[in-house]
């Protein structure tokens, strides 16, 4: 299998794992809070991704990664996290998943831009037809105007589409999974005490969380050990090897995908108009892969 076609792949795993994330972000800040939700799911992750580094023992990054590593934390930790959260507790999941859509198009241009790679004008017009098409729905569903909430989800889509181009670049040289274990272990250093700061601020914390359902409890576990961490395996390895731009296009399935996990987890039904974008962005999709991308290759073991 070439490279290209197993980052596909990789990509879209994680993927499917990233569409389960607005479905299940809605589950928990509805019975932990918007801001305690973000914390805890980091929190988790965090842990995991500590877990995953003492028994790996990988080398200590460079300084130069170091800092790659820390500007990453801050958008995909932070940035990503909050805005889903804040988003989630004031609109539906299918919604949230639309206004995500851009997220493959800020991918490409921060891949780019910011390392180098120079897709062709015919991807530049098939990615920008996608996002347009998701975007356009998401104006729709808003009657012509972006909510507050929806601002914060496209915060999110900045962060988390920057983030990613700067970890797949790091990807390359320490792999996937330890680049999202540095990331969130890193993030540690501020989420674990805001986690317990906003657990310990309610004197009867472990009385409430004993009436949180069940459902609730799984969804956080998803968030902070799936969505934040293992997913991220897949997605960062799927996009060093296929490449930013083209690994990143596959991003333009998830908004439908969140659709499905919607139906299935929320009382949020699938409507024909979902299904008919859903059709247009997959098409797409499948005209972007034949579009032409040049990759530059490393040159050295260097960022």
């Amino acid at each position: 299998m070439k490279a290209e076609t197993k980052g596909l792949w990789l990509g879209l795993v994680g993927i499917i794992f990233f569409s389960i994330t607005l479905p299940a972000t809605r589950l928990v800040v509805a019975d932990f809070g918007t801001f305690p939700a973000a914390f805890y799911r980091a929190t988790l992750g965090g842990f995991g991704a500590l877990a995953y580094l003492l028994y790996l023992r990988p080398a200590w990054p460079n300084r130069k990664d170091t800092l790659a590593l820390l500007v990453t934390t801050v958008f995909i930790v932070f940035g990503f996290p909050l805005g889903i959260s804040v988003a989630m507790t004031y609109l539906p999941s299918s919604r949230g998943g639309v206004v995500l859509g851009i997220t493959p198009l800020l991918t490409a241009l921060f891949g780019a831009l910011r390392f180098g790679e120079r897709p062709s004008l015919g991807f530049w017009i098939t990615a920008a037809i996608g996002s347009l098409i998701v975007i356009l729905y998401s104006l729709w569903q808003s009657h012509g105007g972006l909510e507050f909430a929806d601002w914060a989800l496209i915060i999110a889509a900045v962060s988390a589409s920057y983030g990613y181009a700067e970890a797949a670049k790091l990807s390359q040289k320490m792999g996937g999974p330890v680049v999202i274990s540095w990331i969130l272990v890193m993030g540690l250093v501020i989420n674990l005490p805001m986690a317990l700061y906003f657990a310990f601020q309610e004197p009867n914390f472990l009385q409430i969380a004993l009436t949180i359902s069940v459902s609730t409890w799984v969804a956080l576990l998803f968030l902070g050990l799936v969505s934040a961490f293992i997913a991220n395996f897949f997605w960062y390895n799927g996009l060093a090897l296929g490449g930013i731009a083209r690994v990143g296009q596959v991003q333009l399935l998830q908004p439908f995908m969140t659709f499905l996990a919607a139906s299935l987890f929320l009382p949020e039904p699938i409507t024909l108009v979902n299904i008919l974008f859903a059709t247009a962005v997959v098409a797409v999709v499948m005209i972007g892969r034949k579009m032409p991308i040049r990759k530059v290759e490393s040159q050295s073991a260097t960022v």
